[in-house]
């Protein structure tokens, strides 16, 4: 909290029973669920803002490299120093909120716990915790759902009587993050203290995590318009991606991948694709292998490229149906258009647009298909908010992409050409998958697609996601 806020008063009273209050009021399984969002590298710098007497920090300090413990209550510090003396990776710092004594981008993750209904001001004290966040680094706050307690304020010195979730996306979209995920942590803040009336304690505590923006779409627009006009595709070699440019102000990896990119088609797959098509693929798998086209069904293909994909689906569901291709890079679209025209697929549409933003009416399509694009995108909750927007109710998504297998660094997320190569955009596993259910998709499943390699010593392969708008 911050110095100013009247909150700091009551931790100062009762820091030396801090410990004891706290165990009835949030469990370890929270500070559990707040990191499972991080995915923690070893080399990780982090902070723990609002810190208390280092309940988080506890948790923290055995996974990465340094934790800097931040709160307005000197006393509060002081029992963590006595908490967390076993560790030698700490540093403290009496801070206020709004104010805090880290540089600019220093930091890998920054974590919050039971702080944030203490803010007067949550979303300036969101903004400067982001502030201190490196690009590609992550916010992960725990707290309250929102609740009628009231006497709470009182007793306890909170400001908020929780959040809405709904607020919290919004507060984290408007400080600049990205792939937000607010979900619950399955625990409830259970107080075995009353208030004066008697009144009881159970409200379900919720965790809010998002990612620090990189303003990448730049250089991958371009990388993809080279190879649209020059032929060459990388991701259909093995071992392609080398070092490449850093993004401002960052430094380039030694490695940035090596990976042995697979579509998984069959020559039958591609009888009847012009050969512009057939033979430029830009994929880690084959997304049509398990969606299961009908005749007639309408089909939207995100990041359609030189149309392989989108021909295939026209196959499949025949003069009745539709298939529109969306794709940002003009180059790109003209490439599919010459070779529709050249094999004749009037009932194929390339549209100009983003996967953040599809050039499609609500519930128009059956069918949503992307192969090794999402990764490429910024915003990976964004884009599948989008596709469910665009689906017919018992709609299906069906993408293959390329994950991570562990947590990698924020560093290993800035070469330009590490995002072209479709593996600094990539998230890991669990996260992507919870993407997808937080858009509101149902019978979710990921099967181990056709791609695999290494990025910077960590796994990284290619999934086959499919999921339903019920």
């Amino acid at each position: 909290m911050t110095i100013t806020n009247p909150s700091a008063a009551y931790f100062d009273q009762v820091a030396g029973q801090w410990d004891a209050l706290r165990s009835g009021y949030f469990r370890e399984a929270v500070r559990d669920a707040a990191i499972a969002k991080a995915y923690l590298h070893p080399k990780m710098l982090v902070a723990d803002v609002g810190s208390g007497t280092g309940f988080m920090a506890a948790g923290l300090a055995p996974l990465v490299e340094k934790v800097h413990l931040l709160d307005g209550s000197a006393s509060m510090l002081d029992v963590a120093r006595q908490n967390l003396a076993q560790f030698a990776n700490l540093e403290f710092h009496a801070a206020d909120g709004l104010a805090l004594p880290l540089p600019d981008a220093s930091l890998d993750a920054v974590f919050a716990n039971m702080y944030l209904h203490h803010c007067p001001d949550p979303l300036a004290a969101i903004r400067e915790m982001m502030r201190i966040l490196r690009p590609g680094g992550r916010l992960v706050i725990t707290d309250m759902d929102a609740h009628r307690h009231e006497w709470m304020k009182a007793e306890m010195a909170d400001v908020w009587l929780g959040f809405e979730r709904h607020q919290l996306r919004t507060w984290y979209e408007e400080a600049g993050l990205v792939n937000v995920i607010v979900d619950c942590t399955g625990e409830s803040c259970q107080s075995e203290c009353q208030s004066q009336d008697g009144e009881h304690v159970d409200i379900s505590i919720f965790v809010a995590a998002g990612t620090k923006r990189i303003a990448a779409r730049d250089a991958v627009q371009a990388s993809y318009a080279a190879r649209a006009l020059g032929g060459s595709s990388c991701c259909s070699e093995a071992s392609c991606c080398a070092p490449g440019d850093a993004l401002p102000g960052v430094i380039s990896l030694d490695e940035i991948a090596s990976v042995d990119w697979n579509g998984g088609y069959t020559p039958a797959d591609k009888t009847g694709v012009p050969s512009e098509a057939a033979e430029f693929s830009l994929g880690c798998g084959n997304p049509l292998a398990m969606a299961g086209l009908r005749e007639g069904e309408t089909v939207l293909d995100i990041g359609s490229g030189g149309g392989l994909d989108a021909f295939i689906a026209a196959r499949r569901v025949g003069p009745t149906g539709q298939v529109i291709g969306v794709d940002m890079t003009p180059a790109m679209l003209q490439r599919a258009r010459r070779a529709a025209k050249k094999g004749g697929f009037d009932h194929v549409k390339f549209k100009h647009g983003f996967a953040e933003k599809l050039p499609v009416p609500d519930a128009s399509v059956d069918v949503i298909i992307s192969n090794c694009v999402i990764n490429l995108t910024e915003d990976k909750g964004k884009v599948f908010r989008e596709a469910f927007r665009a689906l017919r109710k018992n709609g299906r998504l069906e993408v293959n992409d390329v994950v991570f297998g562990g947590a990698i660094l924020p560093a290993a997320r800035l070469s330009q050409a590490g995002w072209s190569e479709c593996v600094s955009g990539a998230l890991p596993e669990q996260e992507y998958v919870d993407l997808v259910r937080q858009a509101g998709f149902q019978k979710v499943s990921v099967r181990r697609s056709t791609s695999s390699g290494t990025s910077d010593g960590v796994p990284i392969y290619s999934v086959q996601v499919s999921a339903v708008k019920e």
